[in-house]
């Protein structure tokens, strides 16, 4: 693994980042701090969660429960600064947030001292913001998004307005930079506007879904990306599940993403298994694990990337861990580049 530094900050991660949205739900306590001792002694220190979290499902009963997770491990084993911690406010929602209302600069202060108190610690490394307020073609919305209804002027005051609040609590000291999750490419760029037109934090990071078959990012929010100094935290490396093979041929195992989502949120569709295969062939022709094949292409980018994987057991962490130092030769990334050509977007 290597290092990269947040945006325009001064803080440094690994490029591998352990996902939590598991914990708390299909991942139990002892697990999931398993897996965070197993995660520092294989060299990671950036960890990210969120304050909706546990996922599949979402609810209000269990929002908030792997901020807990977490803050249980800090306590316990006073090693809080081994990790650079980020987590995220949530947008609108059907309620299992804030009776559904999304971040504004009159809560998000509350929301970051919330969870704060769940995660037993006095900072948060990287807050970011889990969806936009207007809307987005994030989560298979691609396929019919329409952005006509938007108000311009409305959105831009928005995000003064939270840039303020984030500013606040940074002076505070109770968050040291900000970044954003499932944005475009316009919304990225008047992030970055509005923060130098008024001399408010910047956005570092942007956590966009980002795999060998959900490649948005690789054309006008590559380009945001460089040119504004944004890194890529990608989240879904290995395709929610796809990119291991362990649902080729119909199966589902027990207790998978698949066996509580059936549809995969939308990722299901009649290409996605023969677009899968592809992939898998590559693998085993070149004689890599497929999970290592989906991670390491990662770092073949033209941009930084920290990609945020997750587990839901500690054994399959172990499988995950084992291919941290792989290196993808240009003979494989021709062979992608080739699938990817033929076998675009399955979802």
């Amino acid at each position: 693994m290597k290092t990269l530094t947040l945006g325009r900050t001064d803080i440094s991660v690994t490029d591998w980042c352990l996902g939590t949205m598991t914990f708390g739900n299909q991942t139990p306590m002892d697990d999931a701090h398993r897996q965070m001792d197993m995660a520092l002694d294989a060299g990671l220190n950036f960890i990210d969660c969120a304050e909706m979290y546990p996922v599949n499902p979402v609810a209000k009963e269990t929002a908030g429960r792997s901020e807990e997770y977490l803050g249980e491990w800090f306590a316990r084993t006073g090693r809080r600064d081994e990790w650079v911690l980020a987590t995220k406010v949530t947008g609108p929602n059907p309620g299992f947030k804030r009776d559904g209302a999304g971040f504004s600069g009159a809560n998000i202060g509350q929301a970051i001292d919330e969870s704060l108190t769940r995660l037993k610690t006095d900072v948060i490394d990287l807050y970011q913001l889990h969806w936009p307020v207007r809307g987005t073609w994030a989560f298979r919305s691609n396929w019919s998004y329409d952005p006509s209804g938007q108000n311009r002027a409305q959105t831009l005051d928005h995000m003064h307005e939270v840039l303020g609040a984030l500013d606040t609590a940074i002076k505070a000291g109770k968050i040291r930079a900000v970044g954003l999750s499932n944005e475009t490419a316009w919304g990225t760029t008047k992030w970055c506007d509005v923060a130098e037109e008024h001399g408010l934090p910047r956005m570092a990071t942007i956590q966009n879904e980002y795999s060998l078959l959900c490649r948005h990012m690789d054309t006008d929010l590559s380009e945001t990306m460089v040119n504004e100094d944004v890194t890529l935290l990608s989240f879904s490396p290995l395709a929610a599940g796809f990119l291991t093979g362990k649902y080729q041929d119909g199966q589902v195992p027990d207790g998978s993403r698949m066996s509580l989502n059936t549809d995969m949120g939308g990722r299901l569709t009649d290409r996605v298994l023969p677009t899968t295969q592809a992939y898998l062939d590559i693998a085993a022709k070149h004689g890599i694990d497929p999970v290592h094949l989906a991670m390491a292409w990662q770092f073949s980018r033209p941009f930084p990337v920290s990609a945020i994987f997750g587990a839901t057991t500690a054994d399959q962490l172990a499988q995950i861990l084992a291919g941290r130092d792989v290196v993808l030769g240009q003979e494989v990334l021709d062979d992608i580049d080739a699938a990817h050509r033929a076998h675009p977007m399955p979802y």
